[in-house]
């Protein structure tokens, strides 16, 4: 288990329902680029031929086994894009509810940052590239390459963010579901 007062994991996650991106970026108790490693990155892939409601549980449980297994002090999201397509907007909507419940149901604090946060926060620009961004993930992380696919890459700037930004914007702890049911008969 980690010790929040010396070092703090973050699991960041670029939400999809074809490719999740994630990164897990571990810190010690004063966030510096020099101070922080990347501990693992990757893309969670979701069954194409399989209905919206099938990706959804498969993001749920595969968000769920990598919180169990890198123990994270914090979850980062990028919150939804709120593009012209309203469809695809929902869609990614009910990703980040998936991805919400399995860190919630874990008693796992939640963070959620606007894309141009994300951006600003790692490259200096709420404007920046895709190719900017991961290269700026590349140094301040001292990697010898960008973290692949581009949906890692953007899953380990979401944590990165979260890093450099938690001491100006702590996050709240979130209670564990006690399994009460609210629901009357």
């Amino acid at each position: 288990m980690t010790d929040s007062r010396t070092r703090s994991v973050v699991l960041g996650i670029d939400p999809g329902t074809a490719v999740t991106g994630f990164g897990v970026v571990a810190a010690g108790p004063r966030a510096t680029t020099t101070r922080m490693e990347l501990v693992a990155c990757g893309a969670i892939r979701t069954s194409r031929g399989h209905s919206l409601h099938r990706r959804l549980y498969e993001i749920h449980l595969e968000v769920g086994t990598l919180i169990d297994h890198y123990s994270p002090t914090a979850m980062s999201l990028e919150s939804a894009f709120h593009g012209r397509n309203a469809r695809s907007a929902l869609t990614l909507g009910q990703a980040l509810g998936a991805i919400v419940v399995a860190a919630v149901g874990r008693g796992l604090a939640v963070a959620e940052y606007a894309p141009a946060q994300i951006k600003r926060a790692v490259a200096g620009s709420g404007t920046a590239t895709k190719e900017q961004v991961a290269f700026m993930v590349r140094r301040h992380l001292g990697l010898a390459a960008d973290p692949t696919p581009s949906d890692a890459a953007d899953g380990v700037a979401a944590a990165l963010c979260h890093h450099f930004r938690a001491p100006l914007a702590p996050v709240g702890g979130v209670d564990r579901p006690t399994g009460a049911s609210r629901v009357s008969p």
